[in-house]
């Protein structure tokens, strides 16, 4: 009779084929192998979208949180709110670029009506402004308008809040006809006599001798614009606490230097804010405002960066030689992406993909070099990894400097991202040394 075979005891058929030698790897092991490394790699090709999406949705900071970072921000850096009133041509913009660093065509699109009279620009933006200038539209000699003017201005005046308010009376040092401009400071004056008023003399060299062609030290000391000044002074008598002259022109002009009387209109100022009001503009125009500014919404962005640094990570680890480069790619780039409605910057996956090959550009042979070190079997995965992590946080740690500045309305300084960049991969590689998935 025979026996039945234990279904659990291998014949000695598929014992033998199941058997192999010391040191030699079987086809079935090698398929095992092969199968592991198609899961892993279908897996995340297929679910990046997924990826993306749950990525998102972990870093999403709640509008609540963000609102009570804009209010320490607020509480830490005082509000100022400038009244610029003068005729047109007269420096009022040029005072806006002197005092914030904005470009003139920023200036020009940042100006939004307020009033049927007035105009308001907010520095840097209108959710967290560390300065609010308020421009008078179309001022000039035509009495009809100058009784709409005021009733606007103090209309705007009676609102309560608690930023530090100063009018800026600009006249231009050959313009004498300010007879409307007087008219509304001296009801201004009579309204709120307590209100800091200060008369800022601009255009100085209109009136240089011919043969001057620049600048001389600060203060001028040429005749006729001593008299120009001393006479606008004394029209306004009474009607200004302190008055300054400045000549702030365009670099194409051939003046230097471009914001002349910069520091005396900075300390004049200054002299009639309050004290931490004062402290903001020093720290404005010493740029420390804005990098304290940059580097709150940085700690921020972190929370963005160190999500993504994990997961590009977890992706790299996958030993498969440059097959992960456009996987991490996408995930970069969605980061970028992120951080950019951060900084009030909104952006398609194409202008975020532009971003990055704006601001990585010397990073692009350590990528490559990423992936060439998973040809070392075992030891080149955790690497890659750790270089992926590192690449990734440096990389975010860029693209903040990059928006920061785009939101303080400046020209991101490639120099200057590619040096944050350098010391963030160097400090990255040690925190993310060995990291694993």
């Amino acid at each position: 009779m025979t026996e039945p075979q234990d279904t659990n005891t291998p014949s000695p058929n598929s014992q033998q084929s199941n058997e192999s030698s010391p040191g030699k790897t079987t086809e079935t092991e090698k398929n095992v192998r092969k199968n592991l490394i198609a899961d892993i790699w279908k897996n995340t090709t297929t679910g990046i979208e997924q990826v993306k999406k749950t990525a998102i949705g972990w870093l999403t900071v709640p509008e609540s949180e963000v609102a009570t970072i804009l209010e320490q921000v607020r509480a830490e850096l005082p509000t100022t709110e400038a009244l610029l009133i003068g005729k047109p041509q007269a420096g009022k913009s040029s005072i806006v670029r002197g005092l914030t660093g904005v470009s003139a065509e920023i200036i020009g699109q940042g100006f939004r009506p307020h009033t049927q009279h007035t105009e308001r620009y907010a520095y840097p933006s209108d959710d967290l402004p560390l300065l609010i200038f308020t421009d008078t539209v179309g001022l000039g000699d035509v009495n009809q308008e100058t009784e709409k003017i005021i009733a606007e201005l103090v209309g705007d005046l009676k609102i309560e809040n608690n930023r530090a308010r100063v009018l800026i009376w600009t006249v231009k040092i050959n313009d004498f006809a300010t007879d409307t401009l007087k008219t509304i400071a001296t009801q201004l004056r009579q309204e709120y006599p307590h209100l800091p008023c200060l008369l800022v003399v601009t255009c100085l060299h209109e009136i240089y001798p011919p043969e001057v062609e620049d600048h001389p030290d600060y203060p001028p000391d040429f005749e006729a614009v001593n008299r120009a000044f001393e006479a606008i002074e004394e029209g306004f008598k009474g009607l200004c606490d302190r008055a300054v002259m400045i000549d702030f022109t365009l670099e194409e002009d051939g003046y230097n230097p471009v914001f002349y009387g910069l520091e005396a209109f900075r300390d004049t100022l200054a002299d009639l804010l309050p004290e931490a009001e004062a402290r903001t503009i020093h720290q404005l125009l010493d740029e420390q405002a804005s990098q304290q500014l940059g580097n709150l919404y940085r700690d921020v962005g972190r929370r963005y960066i160190l999500a993504f640094t994990v997961i590009t990570a977890t992706v790299a680890a996958v030993p498969l030689p440059f097959a992960t480069m456009p996987v991490l790619t996408t995930l970069q780039v969605s980061m970028v992406g992120l951080l950019g409605q951060l900084y009030g910057q909104t952006l398609n996956p194409s202008q975020a993909g532009g971003v990055v090959s704006a601001i990585a550009g010397g990073f692009l042979a350590q990528a490559v070099g990423r992936e060439l070190v998973k040809f070392i079997p075992g030891f080149g995965s955790v690497i890659a990894a750790s270089w992926a992590a590192a690449y990734t946080w440096a990389l975010g740690e860029g693209a903040c400097v990059y928006f920061g500045d785009l939101m303080g309305g400046k020209k991101p300084d490639p120099q200057k991202i590619q040096s944050v960049m350098n010391e963030a991969f160097k400090e990255a590689k040690e925190r993310f040394k060995g990291i694993q998935s």
